[in-house]
């Protein structure tokens, strides 16, 4: 959702709580199966009411919109304004009839409203037991979002992953886990920037993906390697899909195993899924969706995947990495020296590049200096994301360009750090 997006008081969270946590929940929610709007009074003079024009499939539907819708029933329920909450659910339910978790909140509004109600939802406790699963995975899903929706990130700060991009990196994503939840940055001149945010479904168990099959999202830094085309995709990715670049090399070096690990939608029978749903993948409404896919570029989208995002001043994310930094200006100054053995004393024992080991690369490498005959290097666009858990790793992509040269090959580094060392564990040409 956009994140301007005015932010739910105490008091609405409070009624959410009551809303979707009570013991029972109306019966044809919890059955999936969608409230259709009251109907309007027929016309003065015995004329028969006019339909409604399908005014949910006419307009564009916009990314975050019906979350905003919720959130404001949410603060109308808070403010005790219920009659003015369940007109905005029945326009809310008409407009987006797959949308589950309105479908409930639009149902326990019609059920208040014929007097008093015990828990929300008077249905025997045969049809409660029923749908046990659907209406707990509801109530996560409501929980979560409006978790998100109250621990905003500080105003101008960052993922602590995003120590540098570059010009070339126009866009970026970073996913928050343990809030279900994706930002969306666009770099600027002043940094990135927050332009969006929206809820998303992880893993049926979770996060931390290591094989494959394990119906687990993998934690890291990835990249955008494609954009498929909707058209050739089944119903049940929606909108599109956006694979990334799972395993990467540091998920290799440490034997995780799987594949097809993609941003995508919802079939057309859902709005959204519930926080832990999927196969792997990272999942949206297919409205959100849409808007990712015509922002961001293929290649060059860094994707951070966390637990649980830690967020930082720009500046801080960078000063943390300045011992980094002088590591990657030593190795350029150690390649533009055509010292080999000067060289390899930034790289590990288990290197790898292009599948070839160290020992492998040794004369690749002395072809390579030869060639450049000592020539300084310029580093150029360079951008740098950081990951940590059981190592400290950096992901480099740059330009590297030869004094005089128009041009240069882009390149891409893991490094790890080792001790107070950083050395270089794998290392690829993009192009």
């Amino acid at each position: 959702m956009q994140s301007n997006l005015p932010h739910p008081s105490w008091r609405a969270a409070k009624a959410l709580v009551v809303l979707c946590c009570a013991a029972g929940c109306v019966g044809l929610a919890l059955a999936g199966t969608p409230h259709k709007p009251a109907q309007r009074p027929a016309a003065k003079q015995g004329k028969a009411a006019k339909p409604a024009p399908a005014r949910a499939a006419a307009r564009k539907v916009r990314d975050g919109e019906a979350e905003a819708r919720l959130i404001e029933i949410y603060r109308l329920i808070g403010q005790a304004q219920s009659r003015a909450a369940l007109a905005k659910a029945e326009a809310l339910v008409r407009d987006h009839p797959n949308f589950s978790l309105a479908q409930l909140v639009y149902g326990d509004l019609l059920t208040a409203q014929q007097g008093p109600v015990r828990a929300f939802g008077n249905v025997p406790d045969e049809a409660v037991r029923s749908a046990a699963q659907t209406l707990a995975e509801l109530r996560e899903e409501s929980q979560q979002r409006m978790r998100a929706l109250r621990e905003r990130p500080p105003a101008g700060a960052v993922p602590a992953q995003f120590v540098q991009l570059s010009p070339q990196n126009r866009h970026a994503i970073a996913i928050d886990a343990s809030r279900s939840r994706l930002y969306l940055f666009q770099n600027e001149a002043a940094g990135p920037r927050l332009i969006a945010d929206y809820y998303i479904s992880v893993g049926k168990l979770g996060i931390e993906k290591a094989a494959e099959g394990d119906l687990r999202t993998p934690l890291g830094v990835y990249f955008i390697t494609s954009n498929l085309d909707p058209k050739s995709l089944k119903d049940f990715y929606g909108a599109g899909a956006l694979p990334i670049n799972y395993p990467n090399p540091y998920d290799a070096r440490r034997g995780k195993t799987g594949r097809g690990i993609w941003l995508h939608g919802t079939p057309p029978e859902q709005f959204a899924r519930a926080p832990k749903a999927t196969d792997g993948c990272v999942v949206l409404a297919n409205p959100d969706l849409e808007r990712i896919i015509r922002t961001v570029e293929v290649r060059t989208t860094p994707v951070v995947i966390a637990s649980s995002l830690r967020w930082v001043a720009p500046a801080a994310a960078q000063a943390d990495a300045s011992r980094f930094h002088d590591a990657l200006g030593a190795w350029r100054d150690a390649k533009a020296s055509g010292d080999v053995n000067r060289l390899l004393a930034f790289y590990t024992p288990d290197f790898a590049i292009d599948g070839k080991t160290l020992e492998d690369s040794h004369p690749l490498l002395k072809v390579e200096l030869a060639k450049r005959r000592g020539r300084e290097i310029e580093l150029k666009d360079v951008s740098v994301l950081r990951w940590t858990d059981s190592a400290d790793t950096m992901v480099v992509t740059f330009g590297e360009v030869p004094a005089g040269a128009r041009s240069g090959v882009t390149r891409r580094q893991y490094w790890v750090r080792q001790g107070p060392q950083w050395k270089i564990f794998f290392e690829g040409v993009l192009g």
